[in-house]
């Protein structure tokens, strides 16, 4: 049955809901949902961009507007001409949400907000990967986010429900699920016996016992206890990836940014997991430009580039945030800030480079994409087919080259 296009902005957790949101608007083939970030200023002007974008494009379609900018600026989009609907967080996941109705602006309070969604999860039209909620919101209040107002309070989906769905997944086809939420690691304290991500990561491993391959999102490293490191250095089907919210590398700036962790424990971390498993790919958030950053500053975020072998970088121009704390800081000039997000990104590139190049010659497992030319290494490095692969398969590939950011496998022996 055909249904909306979705237009999705920002995080996996996005894109985890955007498919159940597929799935809840079936047969609405005039609907378009834009599903929308906040988490920078330049992601709500893109967010508007693309608005704009597809009301030229389909002229006579119903464009509803929801995600977190819709949930923090709903007046934003109100005011646009182009939008028939502003559906909050909340309300995104009930069936009668994208429903014709006379009322524009529907948004809740997300901070009275204390379940999760029972969607999670369903089909992924472009990926060869799942994405399986597990938590949302947030409880942390880092001075730069605007995030836990578009999500809310941290909740938990209780460990049943995930397995149940990741059978699903598995029966669907599916070979990877990537646990995703807003503050993945701080899963379980608001759940029965307060268990903790690592413990759920046991009971999907022994649950779900034909998943080949479980990755995680984006955590925070200062979350990371015995039994997750343990999980994370040792189990092989945990992929050998992750991806950490360092966000700066120097000590002042993460205490104005009310991070939980310093310098020296992000370097600490990274050492301890390298020792325990050297293949694993190591990716981080860093943000460039947070106010009252000075060139030592910036050079402690930049030199930990090195110091932590950031080989999946993922830079943002900090950008103030209405309603958040480090917007009312003395703010660094917006040229200054590009420059240093060109010079962290331009760092990003040399050591992702060097690290696939010692990729080269060597044999890894690749998950292939529904394109059957392309996939992701248990790393998550990049790889080329140079003849097409049987799609949502795992084939092991011979790489021998490295081409515009991407490995080669001329062979895959079946």
């Amino acid at each position: 049955m055909a249904g909306p296009d979705i237009i999705t902005m920002g995080c996996r957790l996005n894109i985890a809901e955007s498919e159940a949101i597929r799935d809840m608007a079936a047969g609405q083939d005039d609907l378009i949902v834009v599903n929308s970030c906040a988490v920078t200023a330049e992601a709500v002007r893109q967010t508007r961009q693309a608005i704009r974008r597809v009301r030229r494009e389909r002229p006579d379609a119903r464009i509803f507007v929801t995600g977190c900018a819709a949930q923090t600026e709903p007046q934003t989009f109100a005011a646009m001409a182009e939008v028939d609907g502003v559906i909050g967080n909340r309300e995104k996941m009930e069936a009668s949400a994208f429903a014709p109705v006379a009322e524009k602006v529907r948004v809740s309070d997300i901070m009275a907000v204390r379940d999760t969604a029972p969607h999670m999860a369903s089909a992924f039209a472009d990926h060869a990967r799942a994405f399986l909620e597990v938590q949302n919101g947030c409880d942390h209040r880092c001075t730069f986010c605007i995030i836990p107002y578009g999500r809310g309070n941290s909740r938990s989906v209780p460990a049943g429900a995930v397995i149940d769905k990741a059978k699903e997944l598995v029966d669907a086809g599916y070979k990877e699920i990537v646990l995703t939420g807003v503050d993945v690691t701080s899963y379980g304290p608001d759940l029965p016996g307060s268990p903790s991500l690592g413990l759920l990561i046991e009971r999907i491993l022994k649950g779900v016992p034909d998943l080949p391959r479980l990755r995680l999102s984006s955590i925070d490293s200062v979350e990371i206890d015995e039994r997750l490191f343990d999980l994370i250095a040792h189990e092989p089907r945990m992929m050998p990836h992750l991806h950490l919210s360092l966000q700066a590398g120097d000590d002042m700036i993460l205490k104005r940014m009310k991070r939980r962790h310093g310098r020296a424990d992000a370097i600490a971390i990274v050492q301890r997991v390298k020792a325990a498993r050297p293949d694993i790919s190591i990716g981080a958030d860093i943000i460039a430009g947070f106010p009252t950053e000075d060139d030592a500053m910036f050079a402690g975020s930049l030199a930990l580039i090195d110091e932590c072998d950031i080989v999946h970088g993922h830079i943002f121009p900090y950008s103030p945030r209405t309603g958040t704390p480090a917007a009312r800081m003395p703010q660094v000039d917006r040229a200054t800030v590009k420059a240093r997000a060109a010079r962290l990104r331009d760092a990003c590139a040399i050591r992702r480079d060097g690290w696939l190049r010692s990729l080269i010659g060597t044999s890894q497992s690749v998950l292939v994409e529904r394109s059957g030319m392309t996939g992701h290494a248990e790393n998550f490095a990049p790889v080329r087919f140079a003849s097409a692969q049987a799609p949502s398969s795992i084939v092991r590939a011979t790489i021998t080259a490295l081409e515009n950011g991407a490995l080669i496998a001329q062979e895959a022996p079946q």
